[in-house]
């Protein structure tokens, strides 16, 4: 039986988390449940993507993503199942799944039309829409039965980081903070190493902070590791998980990383200039 995940910006305190599941679970006892994040600030799409694209991977191949972020439902919005990758993603039509697969192309999409009779109520789409067809999915069932080929989805993209030739230098932007207060880039490291072979050195930029140095993993920075404590509330630079650019200090939390560090905020811009 697949696994069905739950991402939502609902939060533990409230019930509705406690809903879905209950929902799910009534359906089906023997279903396996795995919380991605409930801790998503709400209506935030950009973090939804990061975190969904970050994670997806890792669960085996014909899972289903339920997620319930900007999900309210409203007559005149969709709600869409599609697969990606081998796995299959129930969420409002919202532009998230765009921002997830941005480089991806979907094998399908569909638009849930299980509650779609003139005299259905739907309350809570988690539970009225979303858990329906996740269960429906999990038997085996196909999307035909739940839904309508669509090919009209709404669209939201990240902002690319890009290559200025005639000043010699990337610009990105910041896309993320995570819970340790590491400060994401868009700026991949394919982009990075493509123009970096052109040049001798480079040094990144932002606010008024100055590094010349990516490390290979959180922990290089460390040269003396008896001296371990030392290095706490050191600032680094190095290429993440998702390969993508990250300011991070050593030991850091959300509350005094680097995020809160440099003052960094999403959109806010990072430049490598090249020499």
């Amino acid at each position: 039986m697949p696994i069905i995940s739950l991402t939502s910006d609902y939060g533990t305190v409230d019930h509705r988390v406690a809903c879905i599941k209950g929902s799910l679970l009534s359906q089906n006892e023997n279903i396996k449940l795995v919380d991605i994040s409930h801790d998503i600030l709400a209506y935030n799409l950009q973090q939804t993507a990061y975190i969904i694209r970050s994670s997806y991977k890792s669960f085996p191949t014909g899972s289903i993503h339920i997620i319930c972020v900007d999900s309210f439902y409203h007559k005149d919005r969709k709600n869409i199942l599609a697969k990606v990758d081998g796995h299959y993603f129930l969420a409002a039509d919202n532009g998230v799944l765009n921002l997830i697969f941005f480089d991806i192309k979907p094998d399908y999409v569909y638009e849930i039309t299980l509650n779609k009779r003139f005299d259905d109520t739907i309350n809570f789409t988690a539970t009225d829409i979303f858990v329906p067809a996740a269960i429906h999915l999990s038997n085996g069932g196909v999307p035909e039965v739940i839904g309508r080929p669509t090919l009209d989805t709404k669209e939201t993209f990240f902002v690319n980081a890009s290559y200025k030739a005639s000043e010699k230098m990337i610009i990105g932007e910041v896309m993320y903070v995570d819970n340790f207060g590491n400060v994401i880039s868009n700026i991949h490291k394919s982009l990075f190493e493509k123009h970096a072979s052109n040049f001798e050195s480079f040094t990144i930029k932002f606010r008024n902070i100055v590094l010349t140095k990516i490390f290979n993993q959180y922990t290089d920075l460390i040269s003396n590791w008896e001296q371990e404590q030392e290095y706490h509330g050191k600032s680094a630079v190095i290429f993440n998980d998702n390969n993508l650019l990250e300011l991070t200090v050593y030991k850091g939390s959300l509350h005094n990383g680097a995020a809160s560090l440099f003052g960094m905020n999403m959109g806010e811009k990072i430049y490598i200039e090249f020499e």
